[in-house]
């Protein structure tokens, strides 16, 4: 994959690109980065990327023609996904991720001041959110999500395992993960973990997922695809906290 962060601040991405997982996949050669600068594609001698609204208003706007010239000197493999991260677009999850891993390329555009034209927000074929809350520029929201998105593609991680069971692969949040020692002041690890009995770790590790998926992020159990048994298992457990609430009453 190729991978192309569009922005005014090109020195935020360089590290990135050589620690962590990023830094394995380009070492591996699966991946390819490369941070442009909007400046580069300007055509004043100030090398001018923003300028004031029409209809007046505070902030600057990023202009149409860096952007539009930025575009057409990639020349893009078919199947390429721009991608400009905006509070307006879709909430980025583990299924954008998955999604965009497939791709050839990805180009992010860093938004900045107080928006960008929108005539340079159409030609992007992904509008892309980390969420609702506001940020000075979209080099972070970037990075983000080429991280989670990098590890996806195949040969970038070890261990395939890994990414079939964690967090958010089946809609539901992961179990909770212990190592040694087995037993510590702050509390043991549980037997059903040390059992070497593998039908007894997955169900219990199933159960603890439904059940930290029910207590901390309930709105994930609308898209997950659950059993008889899970269904059950999550019956009973609420049972068991309205038992427990009754008690402190």
């Amino acid at each position: 994959m190729k991978l192309v962060f569009a922005t005014t601040f090109p020195d935020f991405f360089k590290e990135s690109a050589k620690v962590s997982i990023m830094g394995r996949a380009v070492k591996a050669g699966l991946l390819e980065v490369e941070a442009i600068n909007l400046r580069d594609f300007t055509n004043d001698r100030h090398r001018t990327t923003d300028d004031n609204p029409f209809g007046g208003g505070a902030g600057m706007v990023l202009k149409v023609d860096p952007i539009k010239r930025m575009l057409d000197s990639l020349g893009l493999p078919e199947g390429s996904r721009t991608i400009l991260t905006t509070p307006a677009g879709k909430v980025f999850d583990q299924q954008v991720a998955s999604d965009l891993s497939k791709a050839p390329a990805l180009i992010f555009l860093c938004g900045h001041y107080e928006g960008i034209d929108e005539r340079a927000c159409q030609l992007f074929t992904d509008w892309l959110s980390i969420g609702d809350f506001v940020m000075t520029g979209g080099e972070i929201a970037a990075l983000a999500m080429a991280d989670a998105t990098v590890r996806l593609i195949p040969g970038v991680l070890g261990k395939q395992d890994s990414l079939e069971f964690e967090s958010f692969s089946d809609s539901l949040i992961e179990y909770p993960q212990y190592t040694r020692p087995a037993r510590h002041e702050t509390g043991n690890a549980p037997e059903e973990l040390q059992s070497g009995n593998h039908k007894t770790i997955e169900k219990w590790r199933r159960i603890q997922a439904l059940k930290r998926t029910l207590l901390l992020r309930s709105d994930l159990l609308a898209g997950a695809s659950l059993s008889k048994e899970d269904i059950e298992t999550l019956e009973e457990i609420k049972g068991e906290i309205l038992e427990a609430i009754g008690k402190i009453k």
